[in-house]
């Protein structure tokens, strides 16, 4: 059965543009218009240079979306994952040359033995429906029989390094080691290999990959298109949410210091801040559960331009930031009763959102005066 959602904003379709209900936020008017529909648990997207969007659905399934459509048929040649709780096909990324090499990023988790899994990456060519070549060029140093945390967004900076989130795998105290990957995020070149001036490479208690740790869970990475600083968006536990810039050698406190506490009411840390820990841009009380970030720079709302969208599992809302003054109060958009997976810029100036849910749709948000 189609989401209340959905089917709320197909409707709209049938009655022309100008029957949208339109949104009103501090800044724009907005509508939002249905890309496509029929996906069950999106969690990561990619857009095409020839129009065409890829689409990772959890339980396993890399999808394409073209002129509007949800094509039937799967891509095949994706990595078997173990598709329990959190843990399934995660995000995708396209090679920065990807107009010429045809190379797709994935994110998932990895099955082991004993019902184990890890937060892993490939890379493979994109052949029409195929992915080719696809091999393996990352797996965290993570495993664990938990089902959640395996962080998993993607990113490349301006000079071709892929940033890799990993989640602390629900076990709080591995986020301070550097003898493991858990809570950390990753710095590494398009192929796997670890760049020379990551910030542990040559200790013997770090694992050279590491760029920063004491991240508990971050499902949003994207750069500022402006400053080419990183961003993270990570859950906080009951509370406590946190938007970060990712600075190499850092440490973001997790469990240290939190602004959050524990599911069961009790306290975590009685600390919020500590000499040589980061402390966020921005948190999040009470939670919104975070998902995927971006950062607005288009055309399409020029009072936007600057400002950082996190998407709300819990929260059920795409949340503003302005990275001006990122201490003040988040504005709450898209308030529509479903989970906020994931939230990019097209390449046509739009945000684009996925939803978390069975037969979900893509939804898309435009100036209302457009």
């Amino acid at each position: 059965m189609a989401s209340a959602c959905a089917a709320l904003l197909i409707a709209a379709h049938t009655a022309g543009a100008q029957s949208k209900r339109v949104f009103q936020s501090a800044r724009h008017a907005y509508v939002v218009d249905t890309v496509a529909t029929g996906l069950s648990h999106a969690w990561g997207m990619a857009f095409l240079p020839d129009g065409d969007i890829l689409v990772t659905e959890r339980d396993g399934r890399l999808r394409l979306i073209r002129r509007g459509q949800l094509l039937q048929q799967a891509i095949i040649g994706v990595p078997k994952v173990r598709a329990v709780g959190q843990g399934g096909l995660l995000d995708v990324a396209i090679h920065p040359q990807f107009a010429t090499n045809r190379l797709v990023y994935l994110s998932f988790s990895k099955p082991g033995l004993f019902l184990r899994a890890t937060t892993a990456v490939v890379r493979g060519r994109l052949d029409g429906l195929r992915l080719v070549n696809v091999e393996e060029i990352f797996v965290a140093k993570a495993w664990g029989w938990r089902t959640g945390h395996y962080g998993s967004r993607l990113a490349f900076d301006r000079n071709g390094f892929l940033f890799i989130s990993v989640g602390e795998r629900q076990e709080m105290r591995e986020a301070q080691k550097l003898s493991n990957h858990q809570g950390k995020i990753i710095r590494l070149h398009d192929d796997g290999r670890v760049p020379a001036d990551n910030p542990f490479v040559g200790r013997n208690d770090a694992l050279p990959e590491i760029y920063t740790y004491g991240n508990r869970n971050p499902q949003g990475l994207t750069f500022h298109p402006e400053t080419g600083e990183l961003w993270a968006s990570e859950h906080g536990p009951m509370g406590g949410d946190e938007i970060n810039v990712i600075l190499p050698g850092r440490n973001y406190g997790w469990p240290e210091v939190t602004y959050g506490i524990n599911y069961t009411g009790q306290p975590i840390s009685d600390l919020t801040h500590k000499e040589g820990m980061e402390q966020p841009r921005h948190f999040f009380v009470p939670s919104i559960a975070t998902s995927g970030l971006a950062i607005y720079y288009g055309d399409a709302f020029p009072n936007w331009r600057g400002d950082a969208f996190v998407g709300g599992l819990v929260g059920m809302r795409v949340a503003r930031v302005s990275l001006r003054d990122p201490a003040a109060p988040h504005e709450r958009l898209l308030e529509i009763n479903q989970r906020i997976r994931d939230v990019r810029v097209g390449p046509d100036g739009l945000l684009y959102i996925l939803i978390d849910a069975p037969n979900a749709p893509v939804l898309r948000l435009r100036p209302a005066d457009s």
